[in-house]
């Protein structure tokens, strides 16, 4: 609807995908590590984080099944290869889904296709609402809300 009529005054540049890409890359990298955290907390190992220096590297690892991979003091027990996999893809399809919704709703607030000068809620209801109908009521229909007489 608006978008025909107006222009936008600066380029699409390199800044907002690169912070986008850099954003769902961490929430990736962050999911792989949570899921096996959880992995290993449900199969009563206690919940471990990975180091920083091992928090990018062990993820190839952690993907292969190895649920110890990057973790300082070695686990003695662990979760199985597979409860990892399963704990890994639930928490990413999770982080997906919720990243999705997220990046919809940024986009219908804040994104090129956005309505320009919408009301809010409440300055709709300021000059549109019920309160105000009611307020001005004796204006709009003087025959059923007569004017108020003064006491004297």
């Amino acid at each position: 609807m608006q978008t025909e009529r107006r222009t936008t005054p600066y380029p699409f540049t390199w800044e907002v995908p690169a912070g986008v890409v850099t954003v769902v890359a961490v929430l990736l990298v962050a999911g792989v590590h949570f899921g096996r955290g959880l992995a290993n907390w449900m199969a009563g190992a206690g919940w471990h984080w990975p180091g920083t220096v091992s928090l990018v590297t062990s993820v190839p690892e952690v993907l292969a099944g190895d649920a110890t991979a990057g973790l300082v003091p070695s686990l003695a027990t662990a979760a199985s290869g597979a409860a990892v996999l399963g704990w890994v893809v639930a928490v990413e399809v999770f982080v997906l889904i919720v990243g999705t919704a997220v990046g919809a709703w940024l986009l219908r607030r804040w994104g090129p296709g956005r309505l320009k000068g919408m009301a809010t809620v409440s300055e709709a209801e300021a000059s549109l609402g019920l309160s105000r109908l009611r307020r001005v009521r004796r204006i709009i229909r003087p025959d059923l809300y007569p004017a108020r007489r003064a006491r004297s």
